[in-house]
């Protein structure tokens, strides 16, 4: 158990360093430009980020864990030390925002 919350800080540090709003006016960027890190080849367009990645830090980090728990909400709030309601709430609060995400996606 030690390990996964290790694994999640760890989580939560990288997905802190992808900026997803532009720090001028805050719309939502797109990805330009993609590298291969063993060859450099780049491939360069323009990208959506998909919904997944435009949720915060610790969105992306409950999502990660609740799959680890194989979506049990009971595992979730053993493992936050919260209540079942409060980790449901959480839950869905995050299904609305994907929601939000996707029909973004859908008006573009």
């Amino acid at each position: 158990m030690k390990h996964d919350v290790m694994i999640t800080k760890w989580m939560v540090k990288i997905m802190n360093d992808l900026p997803t709003l532009c720090p001028s006016c805050r719309s939502r960027l797109s990805v330009k430009r993609l590298t291969c890190e063993k060859c450099r080849t780049e491939v360069e367009g323009a990208y959506a980020l998909p919904p997944l990645a435009r949720l915060s830090c610790g969105d992306q980090a409950f999502v990660v864990s609740f799959v680890k728990a194989s979506g049990s909400l009971k595992e979730m709030a053993r493992l936050l030390g919260f209540s079942y309601p409060t980790v449901r709430n959480r839950l869905d609060g995050l299904i609305e925002r994907l929601a939000e995400a996707e029909e973004g996606d859908e008006k573009r």
